[in-house]
């Protein structure tokens, strides 16, 4: 016998709860290296991608240009992160410099026990299986820039 599933709950609310814990988790230990969990993450992607151009970057997070541009202010503030010339006079790259390469080496050890903190509580399996969930789910909601696939309805 199939039986339905029944949903409960706002599928956001449950996103949100989830990822204000987690991020009080990571920002815990993120804290004595002296970058929050975003900016240490920021940097990170900044260094694997090297010289992006800022809506490039903001693609690649899936966030809005605004929202990375308020996120890259402290971190250029502190010398960090660079905005340069681009490859023409209207555009702009931007990259992690060498104190930011180094901050970040500085931080990869805490955020590593941080990680491995979450695998423990949570388990590597059930870690693993929620990265694919959400891999799936971000591909397949990522298709649209409204947030709302053709044909789909507001309810």
């Amino acid at each position: 016998m199939n039986e339905a599933v029944k949903l409960r709950g706002c599928t956001n609310l449950k996103l949100r709860q989830l990822s204000r814990v987690v991020t009080r988790h990571y920002d815990a230990y993120m804290a004595t290296s002296g970058l929050k969990n975003s900016q240490y993450a920021l940097l990170s992607q900044l260094l694997a991608l090297g010289p992006i151009r800022p809506c490039d970057l903001a693609r690649h997070l899936r966030m809005d240009t605004s929202t990375l541009s308020r996120n890259l202010q402290p971190l250029m503030a502190q010398g960090w992160v660079r905005l340069g010339p681009g490859d023409d006079a209207r555009s702009r790259l931007v990259e992690a410099t060498d104190a930011g390469r180094a901050k970040r080496a500085q931080a990869q050890q805490t955020w590593k026990q941080a990680q491995l903190a979450i695998n423990a509580r949570l388990g590597a399996k059930r870690v693993a299986e929620l990265h694919a969930l959400i891999d799936d789910c971000v591909q397949r909601l990522g298709d649209t820039e409204s947030g709302r696939a053709k044909g789909d309805r507001h309810i």
